[in-house]
């Protein structure tokens, strides 16, 4: 048996929206929960302090970035992860199929798994769900995921169906690994396919569900395709999801499409968005997206954002982070991604709160109105 245990303590009245709690070994997470990245076990710029200083309760790293540096001995021998980097609350950690999508120039997929080449040093590699499995172990993550391939878009239905149907067989295996090498403290996520195709979403939310997971994801989303098309692949999805155990969208982080998605029932939600955005200069407001490099915000000793209290807003001006930003100082990378996360992980705490009250759809139409303008 896992150590997982996910209890639902409010439901929104209007929606399928509800607030949940996520019992791991190494903590408790409120859902729903945004997962900073920390691909590489550090989330871009900052340090474990800082994340404990925002309030992040789980964070996500790779392990196929982490299988190629430092590799899984080196994270054998330190321990496991957690203790790695320092980080003593729980981890999830993405098979690496989304990096095979995403680096596809460097790689062969085969019923048997994925022969890939090291964007690193060019070394050859193979990776199968047994693989996958034994290195996410290695890693010793909280929840670990199936070895899935992530379908590209766009894609005929044809190709769509074959790569779902070995996302189940892979699925499978990744299961038989898992009891077979049990360890009750690492949790195994399996991940429904289809690409935008409602069949094939449902024949794979049918079967991944019948393997009897501790918990699932929703893969292939955010991929190219267009909102609305996203927006029906979690709709078409997330219905046919066990109730009780924890739904996670990979790979999605806009506010207004995790809103969308808590809206069907998502629980848990990860993207590079927030981190990657703030090291371009675009800083998240509740009054909108902020451009920290627009020459209005030379001259404006006002906070980012007035509604925040995160540190940054606290302690510094727009003024002075535009400086930074355009001076091409390292501080203006940490300073904007503590902000950027803080909002995020401040954001979640005000929808539980209002899935709470009974007033999710009013919180959204709230936000969404002031949060498409632009600064």
């Amino acid at each position: 048996m896992h150590k997982l245990e996910f209890d639902i303590e409010a439901r929104d009245p209007e929606s399928a929206a509800r607030v949940g709690r996520l019992t791991l070994p190494h903590g408790v997470i409120e859902t729903p929960q945004f997962m900073p990245v920390g691909t590489q076990a550090s989330v871009k710029s900052l340090s474990r302090e800082d994340l404990e200083t925002l309030g992040a309760t789980i964070i996500l790293c790779n392990a196929y970035h982490l299988y190629l540096r430092p590799g899984a001995e080196v994270l054998e021998a330190a321990g496991g992860l957690h203790r790695f980097m320092s980080w003593d609350r729980p981890i999830l950690t993405d098979s690496g199929g989304f990096q095979v999508f995403s680096l596809a120039a460097l790689n062969k997929v085969t019923a048997e798994g994925v022969t890939f080449q090291s964007h690193i040093d060019g070394s050859r590699h193979t990776l199968t769900p047994e693989k996958a499995i034994d290195v996410q172990l290695s890693i010793g993550a909280d929840v670990i995921m199936c070895f899935d391939e992530c379908t590209r878009y766009p894609v005929s239905r044809d190709e769509a169906a074959a790569s779902m149907r070995m996302t189940l067989e892979w699925a499978a295996r990744c299961k038989r690994r898992w009891e077979e090498r049990m360890r009750p403290e690492h949790a195994l996520f399996g991940i429904v396919q289809g690409s935008v195709f409602e069949d094939l979403r449902r024949e794979s939310a049918e079967a991944t569900t019948a393997l009897d997971f501790p918990g699932y994801a929703i893969g292939g989303v955010s991929v190219g395709e267009d909102k609305p098309l996203m927006q029906q692949a979690v709709s078409w999805t997330a219905p046919l999801l066990p109730e009780d155990r924890p739904r996670y969208l990979m790979g999605v982080g806009p506010p207004e499409d995790m809103l969308d998605a808590i809206e069907q029932g998502i629980d848990l939600f990860d993207c590079v968005m927030p981190t990657r955005n703030a090291r371009n200069g675009c800083l998240f407001t509740w009054n909108g997206k902020l451009n920290i490099r627009n020459a209005r915000h030379v001259r404006d000793f006002g906070p980012v954002d007035l509604a925040c209290g995160c540190p940054v807003c606290r302690t510094y001006s727009r003024a002075y982070l535009s400086h930074l930003y355009r001076a091409g100082e390292i501080a203006a990378l940490r300073l904007n991604t503590l902000h950027n996360l803080a909002f995020m992980l401040h954001f979640m705490t005000r929808v539980r709160q209002a899935i709470r009250a009974g007033r999710f759809r009013e919180f959204k139409r709230t936000f969404l109105r002031a949060y498409s303008a632009q600064s």
